[in-house]
């Protein structure tokens, strides 16, 4: 059993609405009361550290209840506390943190925010693994070179992508992310890509989106993008300012607008 005991009331508010989120039994007690028999587990707060010293405890962040009710699950399942973080990558990825073999958390945020994402879940954490899929490679490989000071493996993600039933859209990517978790992979520390000529033209396209006037990138820029240099939005601010873009949106407006061609 779980037992939040702490005279800290941000600690007990958040962590006692993190447990009952997920339907887990606790009990609660004064810090002056025994502990029951059946403890296995102690929730409390940084003052009371050192005041359980027959069942393990687990010191709660105010500010991140959910990690100290992850660690405290761990302990009572015998999972051993590992933590490994699956990703699905892609300009969404899909991000699954598992304890031992139970998903304790899931995420899909913009790639731009993965990597943040990423290392606060393995913060702290005894001998975190990140888990990446080889599919998307160009996202891929950025997040293989922005992780930083924990193990990051390669995961072969083919067949990782289940069947997705009525009522399901929208949940490939984390569900992937889980199975990729669950998958060994090649440690790796950086993962350099040559871009092939369609991917550079899907960066130009998107980059084409995201032009207030409907201007792409040229080559270099997006090969620098593909190379994790530059996002989107810093390549077509260094194309309008070096002027590059000027002839090419003007051309492009002539070929879209529907005007006929002077004469």
């Amino acid at each position: 059993m779980i037992v939040v005991a702490t005279a800290d009331f941000e600690v007990y508010h958040g962590v006692v609405n993190e447990l009952r989120d997920r339907g887990t039994t606790f009990t609660t007690i004064e810090l002056d009361e025994e502990l029951p028999d059946r403890a296995a587990v102690v929730i409390t707060d940084g003052d009371n550290a050192d005041a359980f010293a027959n069942a393990t405890t687990v010191v709660a962040d105010p500010d991140d209840p959910r990690r100290a009710v992850d660690r405290a699950l761990a302990a009572v399942r015998g999972d051993g506390g590992r933590t490994i973080i699956g990703v699905d990558p892609g300009r969404k990825p899909g991000i699954a943190v598992l304890t031992g073999e139970t998903v304790v958390a899931a995420f899909q945020v913009p790639l731009s925010d993965a990597v943040d994402v990423i290392e606060r879940e393995a913060s702290d954490a005894p001998s975190p693994v990140v888990r990446i899929g080889d599919g998307s490679r160009l996202e891929g490989a950025k997040l293989v070179t922005d992780l930083e000071d924990v193990r990051v493996e390669l995961v072969d993600e083919t067949g990782t992508t289940p069947y997705l039933g009525t009522g399901s859209r929208g949940m490939g990517d984390v569900l992937a992310a889980v199975n990729i978790a669950r998958l060994e992979g090649e440690v790796v520390d950086a993962r350099e890509i040559e871009p092939t000529e369609g991917e550079i033209q899907v960066i130009k396209d998107r980059s084409r989106e995201r032009s207030e006037h409907n201007r792409a990138i040229d080559e270099a820029l997006a090969r620098r993008v593909a190379a994790g240099e530059l996002t989107i939005d810093e390549a077509l601010a260094e194309h309008r300012n070096d002027g590059t873009g000027s002839e090419t949106e003007s051309r492009e407006t002539d070929d879209t607008d529907g005007s006929e061609p002077s004469s």
